[in-house]
């Protein structure tokens, strides 16, 4: 499995310079942060462990899509009606993971639990390691 996340991006010819080249401007405008993961293997699975502070678990979108696994998360905030500054602007979560042939991808499931999301990707049965016996001949 290899990080595979990039910035989205929207096709705007008219922010493409006059040399020809693209330029920050044809990204899309949104923003967002690349949230950190940690990532271990047991025998039967890899697990995912990403850091989603203030995203509540109907506000991730978790899908796998030609062999890409993509997470994304929004946090939400309301701010309180009396408020006198606000300085506060929460961003989006985006990341992705490629996810290789070991990946049995009818096997993952997810939970979330107070911002932190658990994603554990089954391994097919070929990529599980296992003990051959030997007979005596």
């Amino acid at each position: 499995m290899s990080d595979n996340t990039a910035a989205l991006a929207a096709e705007n010819p008219a922010a493409v310079r006059e040399t020809g080249e693209k330029s920050l401007a044809t990204r899309d405008e949104t923003r967002y942060i690349v949230p950190p993961v940690d990532i271990y293997e047991t025998d039967d699975a890899l697990t995912v462990v990403v850091d989603l502070p203030g995203v509540e678990k109907q506000d991730v979108d978790l899908r796998v899509e030609d062999d890409i696994l993509t997470i994304r998360g929004k946090a939400t905030y309301t701010a309180p009606p009396n408020m006198l500054r606000g300085e506060f602007n929460l961003h989006g979560y985006f990341r992705q993971f490629q996810l290789s042939s070991e990946i049995d991808q009818n096997r993952i499931s997810a939970e979330s639990r107070d911002g932190v999301l658990t994603v554990r990707l089954g391994k097919a049965e070929k990529s599980k390691p296992r003990q051959i016996k030997v007979k005596l001949g």
